[in-house]
């Protein structure tokens, strides 16, 4: 990892029971690691909502290494919340989720009472803004999985290169790869690059 993240933690003591949310629409997720292991989130039926599928979000956390103890999280296009659930999962210190739409926010915030997540915030807003938002250099992770449709992937980054600590990440999932000459003017450089189906997962860090 080039000597930013922590080398992976032993096996965290055996979890707290898994908290199960009854399946709702689409079907549901998993969260894979970490005091909710296994716990499962509803996917509401929403245009365009996606979930970060189970490999790609294992994927993510073994570039990560496990142990995400102290980070500070943004999740700017919540969604199911099974990004920033994860990390919170994973020890973050703290986790805000950012969603646009009233019914998956009120979800999130659901979710967040039922697992008594305490370091989880959820923020009904823009993802861009909220992002614009951090105070610079602050955040250690930040994770940016737009609708594909949109055009929301440069502001994003934009926003979130201005926001990443020296020494954090910034995930970006998105229908196509994004090259080294496209993330260079951002002052951002890929670290690692999954491609999964039509999902393509980028770990990138400041330059």
């Amino acid at each position: 990892m080039n000597g930013r993240a922590a080398a992976p933690a032993a096996p965290r003591t055996a979890p707290r029971t898994a908290v199960r949310a009854p399946a709702k629409g689409a079907g549901e997720v998993r969260i894979i690691g970490g005091q909710w292991k296994r716990t499962r989130l509803p996917v509401l039926d929403k245009p365009g909502l996606r979930p970060t599928p189970d490999r790609v979000r294992e994927t993510l956390f073994n570039w990560l290494g496990q142990d995400l103890t102290g980070w500070r999280c943004l999740d700017a296009f919540a969604g199911t919340g099974a990004l920033g659930f994860e990390a919170a999962s994973r020890g973050a210190a703290s986790v805000l989720l950012v969603e646009g739409d009233a019914a998956l926010a009120a979800q999130l915030e659901t979710l967040r009472q039922r697992l008594q997540a305490n370091a989880v915030r959820v923020q009904r807003g823009d993802g861009v803004a909220a992002l614009r938002q951090c105070t610079p250099a602050s955040m250690h992770l930040l994770l940016i999985d737009p609708p594909f449709g949109g055009e929301l992937f440069a502001p994003a980054l934009q926003a979130a290169a201005q926001a990443v600590a020296p020494d954090g990440f910034i995930y970006l999932e998105a229908p196509a790869a994004w090259t080294q000459e496209q993330l260079g003017p951002l002052g951002l450089v890929l670290h690692r690059h999954l491609k999964a189906g039509a999902v393509h997962a980028h770990l990138l860090h400041k330059a």
